[in-house]
């Protein structure tokens, strides 16, 4: 008994050494790497890494998209780390460390999960669980039955509502409406924050800014705060980092999910979306083969004679993009859509000091075609915008609570920068 009493002891203090010291627990946490490959042979070497080894790319999207001094954004498990940075130094692969311990942040930004809305007014300064989303857009619609209307305009994949919110001033009926969609990628909890925030707003300083009341007075703007409610849900429960929807098409499916804004009927499936069901840029098995997807482009079908304005919210980096990103070809409006653009990110940089990147999607990140924007756009709605969010990589998807309002008024100063100049403009 004694040798093992011993041994048992010896252990746990090699345990308690071995936790204790900084070197082994940095290999213990998830993080995120900033990494630049300068010849072609290290951008295979970082296209291999990205594709195996417990890694989630965040930026850019797919493997393919990895160029020379292309900034790659890499989210790694923490049982990879050591095996990607060794190969990273065998490879003489520069890179730097942008979060040491991403569980840190992820607990910040759920800590207030099961805080119950009803007890006070909404904080701008949390996330919102889906739970948590659907009580308040219920609360606030009963709040606000004169200038809010729910609409249920389908279901997702695993059966949750999508609900669209419609906001209308205080007037006779109009010809004229706006959307916004957020959440179309589960992990960007920004979007959701941001459609919720643009709500509160609107109805909070309606009759009192003459900006949002000339928005309401003179168009409906439709809000579908979680495009991707079961992809959501999921990153709320089971992989913080998970982007698709959570679709299984067959029993032996061995991936799961769809990239929503790779499924709308928009040169679908070429040129930077993937066939592959277990790539990140799926494009699903036809073009609105999912039912979110589905659901979003027959409620425009439907209302496409009315609405004028698109916006799709996502994050991150920091841009303000439009059509078209499923070619280079520029959209028939360009000059238009580039000059708006320009005046939301200018405005932007004036009031709040931060940078926002201006284009064409395709020229300006990448061929990504499938998107809603690009979709919306042909159907005849001309001004069609991708706005993605705070920040430029140092958080990315993690952005901390305390952010939530800081990258909100960038988007809603660019929202109604560019609303307000698109009305002056429809007849």
């Amino acid at each position: 008994m004694r040798p093992l009493n011993f041994l048992t002891l010896l252990i746990c203090f090699h345990s308690i050494i071995r936790s204790s010291d900084g070197t082994h627990n940095s290999t213990e946490h998830d993080r995120v790497l900033s990494i630049t490959a300068t010849t072609e042979e290290q951008v295979n070497v970082v296209k291999n890494i990205s594709s195996h080894n417990q890694t989630v790319l965040w930026q850019p999207v797919s493997p393919n998209f990895i160029k020379i001094k292309t900034q790659v954004h890499l989210y790694v498990h923490s049982g990879s780390v050591k095996h990607v940075t060794d190969l990273l130094h065998k490879h003489k692969i520069t890179y730097s460390v942008l979060l040491e311990n991403t569980q840190d942040l992820i607990e910040q930004q759920t800590r207030n999960e099961t805080t119950d809305p009803r007890s006070g007014a909404v904080n701008n300064e949390r996330y919102f669980s889906l739970e948590d989303i659907y009580f308040w857009m219920n609360k606030t619609s009963q709040e606000h039955p004169d200038m809010v209307k729910i609409i249920f305009i389908g279901s997702s994949f695993e059966k949750r509502p999508l609900f669209v919110m419609k906001l209308s001033g205080k007037r006779p009926a109009v010809d004229k409406a706006m959307w916004m969609d957020c959440g179309i990628h589960a992990r960007e909890w920004i979007s959701p924050a941001f459609c919720l925030y643009f709500i509160r707003y609107a109805l909070e300083y309606y009759n009192q800014y003459s900006d949002i009341t000339t928005m309401l007075n003179k168009m409906d703007i439709y809000i579908l705060p979680v495009l991707n409610p079961d992809g959501y849900k999921y990153t709320w429960t089971t992989n913080r980092m998970w982007r698709k929807n959570r679709s299984v098409r067959e029993e032996n499916d061995y991936c799961t999910g769809v990239d929503l804004n790779r499924n709308f009927n928009a040169n679908w499936c070429t040129e930077g979306a993937s066939s592959y069901p277990c790539s990140e840029i799926y494009c699903g098995q036809y073009p609105e083969s999912e039912p979110e997807v589905e659901a979003v482009a027959k409620f425009l079908r439907s209302n496409k004679d009315t609405v004028k304005l698109y916006f799709s919210i996502h994050s991150y980096s920091q841009m303000l993009l439009f059509p078209y990103s499923y070619t280079f070809d520029l959209a028939q409006n360009h000059a238009e859509l580039l000059e708006l653009a320009n005046e939301a990110a200018s405005k932007i940089r004036r009031f709040y000091g931060k940078q926002y990147k201006v284009g064409a999607g395709a020229k300006t990140i990448y061929l990504a075609p499938g998107g809603s924007d690009d979709w919306a756009y042909d159907q005849g709605i001309k001004y069609s915008f991708t706005l993605e969010l705070q920040d430029q990589g140092k958080y990315g998807f993690l952005l901390p609570p305390n952010m939530i309002s800081s990258a909100c008024n960038d988007a809603l100063l660019a929202v109604k920068s560019i609303a307000l100049r698109a009305l002056q403009k429809i007849p």
